[in-house]
């Protein structure tokens, strides 16, 4: 197949999905939103700048795109100028990417989360069939932030000849914003699903109180919630170690890690990749995410493929993958007792670990697995293709 993707091409997610296609033999094609390092393998790249992403400072390395240098204040007002006025930059981002694939004549276009390259895939009206992803919270809270946004996703839906969402819960979603029920979907992992040969148990059980939070700060992570419950835990557990991922030279963890004074307990992380991610995840015992709005979070899944026990946030996507108290724990994302809690009783429960261990093995095996889910992707690149050619 020839593909064109529209997409963040610093993520990680991004560059996962794609490395599959170009190690198939596909002809691949990226038009990124953000400048970033070329992907090996790729036909071609093009930068196409949308809602202000050509202003924004970055590195461009591979996994940037969800580091965070800046003050929560200036990021929420970024954010807000992006939600409010980003819209009014889709009609010419829209031009750009038409362009772009009338030339390439691809036989598919992936723009891959809704804001905003889905929007712009949808002002484009392209002439080929386009696939959707849906990310963490595109319609939980990105739909819902202003007039615009809200429009853009409708048109979003009603543009999008397939829908590949990472949970249950955004495909009903999806629908309800306009995307045809009779139309392809597929349900994966946003990254196409976890790689076995990175992310598996170790030899032994982790017997260490080690606690690791691997989701940086974002606006759906209670990170707030996440440092005040440290001292609970310490309480109980004083040895307890408690790692953090992409926090590494960001100023509100240093903060919150100063004014509660845990600093010999906790260790501030930078990026990592996939690799050293693996080898610190099968060094953990529980994985904490105090999300309180999501999809699917691919660190919780590589967490519970490397054996920790997860401790997540409450919300419905979650539901679909934690039992709880079976394979993990689901607690309230604003309640920090209930997270120290949490962690207190797993670190204390090796045998609840173990049984989680397990049942989770099975689980990403069964529904999570890469190749596996890759595989469905092509299946699912195929059935939009036909079924778009045939309405068209």
């Amino acid at each position: 197949m020839k593909l064109l993707f529209y997409a963040d091409g610093r993520s990680a997610t991004t560059r996962n999905w794609l490395k599959y296609w170009i190690q198939r033999g596909d002809e691949v094609h990226l038009a990124t939103s953000f400048s970033c390092e070329e992907l090996p393998g790729l036909a071609t790249m093009q930068v196409v700048p949308v809602a202000f992403s050509s202003t924004k400072k970055d590195s461009g390395k591979p996994g940037k795109a969800k580091s965070r240098l800046w003050g929560s204040s200036l990021v929420k007002t970024r954010l807000l100028v992006r939600q409010w006025l980003g819209p009014l930059t889709l009609p010419s981002a829209g031009r750009a990417l038409r362009e772009i694939s009338e030339m390439l004549q691809p036989d598919l276009v992936h723009a891959m989360r809704i804001p905003f390259e889905g929007m712009v895939a949808a002002a484009a009206r392209l002439t080929f069939p386009l696939v959707v992803s849906v990310w963490g919270s595109d319609f939980i809270k990105h739909a819902h932030s202003s007039p615009l946004m809200g429009s853009w996703t409708r048109k979003t839906m009603l543009a999008a000849d397939g829908l590949h969402p990472d949970c249950e819960r955004d495909l009903r979603i999806g629908k309800q914003w306009g995307f045809s029920a009779s139309k392809p979907h597929l349900v994966i992992p946003g990254n196409g699903g976890v790689d076995p040969l990175i992310f598996h148990r170790p030899d032994l059980p982790v017997s260490e109180p080690v606690v690791l939070n691997p989701r940086g700060f974002r606006s759906s992570i209670r990170q707030d919630v996440f440092f005040r419950s440290i001292p609970l835990v310490l309480a109980k557990i004083p040895d307890a170690r408690f790692l953090c991922s992409s926090m590494a030279g960001d100023p509100d963890a240093e903060a919150w890690v100063k004014r509660l004074g845990i600093g010999a307990s906790v260790e501030l992380l930078p990026h990592l990749p996939h690799f050293e991610m693996g080898d610190l995840l099968r060094r953990t015992a529980v994985l904490v995410s105090p999300s309180s709005h999501d999809g699917t979070p691919n660190s919780v899944l590589e967490g519970m493929a490397c054996g920790c026990y997860p401790v997540a946030g409450d919300i419905e996507s979650l539901r679909e993958w934690i039992n709880p108290g079976k394979n993990g724990t689901l607690v309230d994302p604003g309640n920090a007792q209930q997270l120290a809690d949490a962690i207190v009783s797993a670190q204390m429960n090796p045998d609840l670990r173990q049984k989680a261990a397990d049942a989770n093995a099975t689980i990403i095996s069964s529904r999570a697995d890469y190749m596996k889910g890759m595989e469905k992707a092509g299946t699912f690149y195929n059935d939009v293709i036909t079924t778009s050619n045939l309405i068209r």
